[in-house]
């Protein structure tokens, strides 16, 4: 019995000497990153957005990938494409500064009908909507779910299939016990991402290199938080239950765009997840010698793919309506 209890004891000092360390880790993740826009309260949780450009422009909305949030548009990119249109980059629910109230909630349609929520609420209609991995998902789940008021889609790396498995990059976030989930993201989760933010960069960004000021400037540092954690986790899950159901329906699909793909990406095959998607009225277009992080490391290149994207299907429908 006192073996027991001394091994209790410890295990009890071991979390709560993490979770302190979690806690300040929190603490300087959001000092380094402060909340950049504005956020508005959807149905079951809010969404933080950053807007930029003329309103009377044609309006783009960036949503981003896993384990993200909408820094990662506005490190570059978001700047050249507002020039010319009105741009809102946003936190996906449960991401960086926006919210959501349960792991339900983390399914696709979901995530598009919270954004969509939020759009409405800003009195945004027929956007293009630039998708970046998961974001790409998140947007596809939108063009199907509401599709007059989706004016194309220019997707960048995105995840558009099932996989056979959680990238292995992102396999310690197949966490599937919601109890486990929150106790591993308020003690050693956020320590470990620490430690191992060099390596999972690398892993991510391969081949290219991942910028030096990633955790401030592309908001980087929000990810040492437990709510990242339990997000991206549910994230993980979410995808699972509801991609292959959303597959399903891209025979429905009545948005057209494009797909920009890196020849090298690690995460997410071009192959499998841009130029399959052709079938179903998308163009694919591939970068040779580039990987899964294209808008941060190509942000020239993807702009002006967007705005290709956009300017087309903004002429389409003019002519349409004429």
């Amino acid at each position: 019995m006192t073996i027991v209890l001394t091994i209790a004891g410890l295990l009890a000092a071991f979390l709560l000497t993490m979770a302190l360390w979690t806690r300040r880790l929190t603490r300087q993740g959001t000092e380094m990153v402060p909340q950049l826009g504005q956020i508005v309260p959807v149905d079951g949780g809010s969404v933080h957005y950053v807007e930029k450009g003329d309103p009377a422009n044609p309006t783009i909305v960036m949503i981003h990938g896993l384990s993200g949030q909408l820094q990662h548009f506005t490190y570059a990119l978001m700047d050249d494409l507002a020039n010319d249109f009105h741009v809102l980059a946003v936190d996906r629910p449960g991401c960086g500064y926006s919210t959501r109230d349960s792991a339900e909630l983390a399914a696709l349609p979901e995530q598009a009908r919270m954004i969509h929520e939020f759009l409405d609420v800003k009195g945004v209609e027929n956007a293009v909507l630039v998708g970046h991995s998961l974001g790409g998902a998140v947007a596809l789940a939108m063009a199907l779910d509401y599709p007059d008021e989706t004016r194309a889609l220019a997707l960048l790396a995105p995840l558009t299939r099932e996989l056979p498995g959680t990238p292995a990059v992102f396999k310690p976030l197949e966490i599937r016990t919601g109890w486990l989930r929150n106790l591993i993201g308020h003690t050693i989760a956020v320590p470990l991402a620490r430690k191992t933010a060099p390596l999972v960069l690398r892993d991510v960004f391969a081949p290219e290199p991942p910028p030096a000021d990633f955790l401030d400037r592309a908001g980087g540092a929000l990810g040492l938080r437990p709510s990242a954690f339990i997000t991206a986790s549910q994230d993980v899950i979410g995808v699972e239950t509801s991609l292959g159901p959303l597959s399903r329906r891209y025979k429905n699909l009545r948005v057209g765009g494009g797909i920009l793909f890196g020849a090298e990406d690690p995460v997410l095959a071009a192959d499998v997840h841009g130029a399959s998607m052709t079938e179903y009225g998308l163009t694919s277009s591939i970068l040779e010698n580039r990987g899964h992080m294209i808008l941060i490391t190509t942000p020239d290149i993807c702009a002006d793919f967007i705005r290709r994207i956009a300017e087309k299907n903004t002429a389409e429908a003019t002519n349409v309506d004429a």
